[in-house]
């Protein structure tokens, strides 16, 4: 049963909020129930951006998602500090260890470390950071299918060439198979 309440969270900029429309437009496609909350800080880019997700079989009562993540995606030394309290017991922290050194500090959540702007750097640009962490998201809690947030890229990144489309689907299958390798 799908029931992922997620948050993702980074420097504005980092494309935080575009994991959180593929995750939303991917579990619409699938027929489930959606919420996708956006948070930016006051400044613009290089300044503070969350947003939440929801994704269940089930109405969402609430579309916020408050000290009860199921997993966060963070970007950012500040961003785990921040929300890694967010998650319950058993939760997922995905986190870019290409820029954030320190890890979970609780033993009864699951980390998963993923050098995700090293990853993208080897692809043409650290930028791809966010879907690395997105595809590696996937293949440890299976909410959506990885089809389904391809699809979805064509919604979110409608005003793009083929070229970075292709670019985006080729870090999110990285992140999915960097945490899949033996």
């Amino acid at each position: 049963m799908v029931d992922e309440k997620i948050v993702c969270a980074g420097f504005s900029g980092q494309g935080v909020m575009s994991i959180g429309q593929l995750l939303a437009y991917g579990g619409m496609s699938e027929d489930l129930e959606v919420s996708w909350v956006p948070s930016y800080g006051p400044e613009m880019r290089g300044g503070t951006a969350n947003c939440s997700v929801m994704l269940s079989e089930r109405p969402i009562g609430s579309p916020l998602v408050a000290g009860d993540a199921t997993a966060i995606i963070v970007l950012n030394s500040p961003s785990l500090q921040k929300f890694e309290p967010h998650l319950v017991p058993g939760g997922r922290a995905f986190i870019n260890s290409t820029l954030v050194a320190d890890d979970v500090s609780r033993e009864n959540v699951k980390s998963y470390r993923v050098p995700a702007s090293e990853i993208g750097e080897s692809l043409g640009s650290s930028q791809l950071a966010n879907m690395v962490l997105l595809g590696a998201y996937l293949a440890v809690a299976h909410p959506i299918s990885l089809q389904s947030v391809v699809s979805a890229m064509e919604d979110v990144f409608h005003d793009c060439d083929a070229s970075v489309l292709e670019l985006n689907v080729e870090a999110l299958k990285k992140g999915f198979e960097y945490i899949k390798r033996p």
